[in-house]
């Protein structure tokens, strides 16, 4: 059934990738009104998380950047489509890092290093920063229950220079890595909410106390490698910037889930300036001020 399904869906996938962009995007329109106007996808969660972030705005605010933030996401999942056959002059050119010199300085010290991000803009097509750097660059990703798929989608971001980490060998593929010398970069998305059961640290985001993965910390101090936050722009539609800014270059030095801290200070930063390009569908405020008796806050 899994491969039935790979040869059913894949041709229609290749052939809408090789759609140029003036037509690809009012597919992505159509989208947007079957997604958000007739199926609701989520919307439920979506407006409830806009008005948990943003109370001090209004109805009208919230439905404006709910809107924007469904065109947004038929860009997102159509711009993933198009990286299967996207070429690298058009990535390199959608794509750009405005001051790379903050990685290539780490590559003169041989260092590895973290990069930390949150699910938005564009987290697929930062895989194109394996074309600008000589660290071998990994992300961390969940694998995808269909195997074909899965080994598809590793196909389409190690043709853009990246390497895919499942999310359940990260510490210990990491730490293999790290022994053996290669020098690397380490893409984590960390923004998603861990079970309360399993989560360490709670903190507040947007003013709501809730759960935070401290694995990125963990690893960083481990190795020791510098911590740096992606900041991801969108520029205008199919078009994408990112900088970085250093959180920490010696980790180790740092008090415990400071670097959790910083992050997560960044990522609200970000986000409030245009909450639109943030993944509003996942339930991030699901588990809000329910933290345990007892756990660090």
């Amino acid at each position: 059934m899994q491969l039935l399904t790979y040869l059913l869906v894949y041709p229609l996938l290749w052939m809408v990738s090789k759609l140029p962009f003036s037509v690809f995007y009012r597919v992505s329109d159509f989208m947007y009104l079957l997604l958000y106007r007739l199926i609701g996808y989520r919307k439920k969660v979506v407006r409830s998380n806009l008005r948990l972030a943003f109370p001090e705005k209004q109805p009208e605010e919230i439905k404006q950047i709910e809107k924007k933030f469904y065109h947004h996401l038929c860009d997102l999942f159509m711009e993933m489509i198009k990286s299967l056959t996207i070429s690298k002059e058009e990535m390199q050119k959608r794509f750009r890092f405005k001051n790379i010199e903050v990685l290539r300085a780490f590559e003169e010290q041989n260092k590895s290093v973290v990069l930390l991000c949150g699910h938005y803009a564009s987290y697929e097509w930062l895989m194109s920063l394996g074309y600008q750097i000589r660290h071998n660059g990994y992300a961390v990703y969940q694998p995808i229950n269909n195997k074909y798929f899965d080994k598809l989608v590793k196909k389409i971001r190690t043709k853009h220079g990246a390497h895919l980490i499942s999310r359940y060998e990260t510490t210990k593929t990491i730490l293999q890595k790290y022994k053996a010398g290669e020098l690397a970069l380490y893409g984590l998305a960390i923004d998603q909410s861990p079970m309360p059961s399993r989560a360490r640290y709670w903190r507040k985001f947007f003013g709501i106390k809730v759960p935070v993965f401290v694995g990125a910390e963990k690893i960083a101090k481990s190795l020791n490698s510098p911590v740096i936050f992606m900041d991801i722009q969108k520029i205008k539609r199919g078009y994408y910037e990112t900088s970085f800014t250093v959180i920490s270059e010696q980790p180790k030095g740092l008090p415990d889930y400071e670097i959790t801290d910083r992050f997560t200070q960044m990522l609200e930063a970000q986000i409030r300036k245009k909450p639109e390009y943030y993944l509003w569908t996942h339930k991030r405020f699901k588990h809000k001020d329910k933290a345990p008796e007892g756990i660090k806050a």
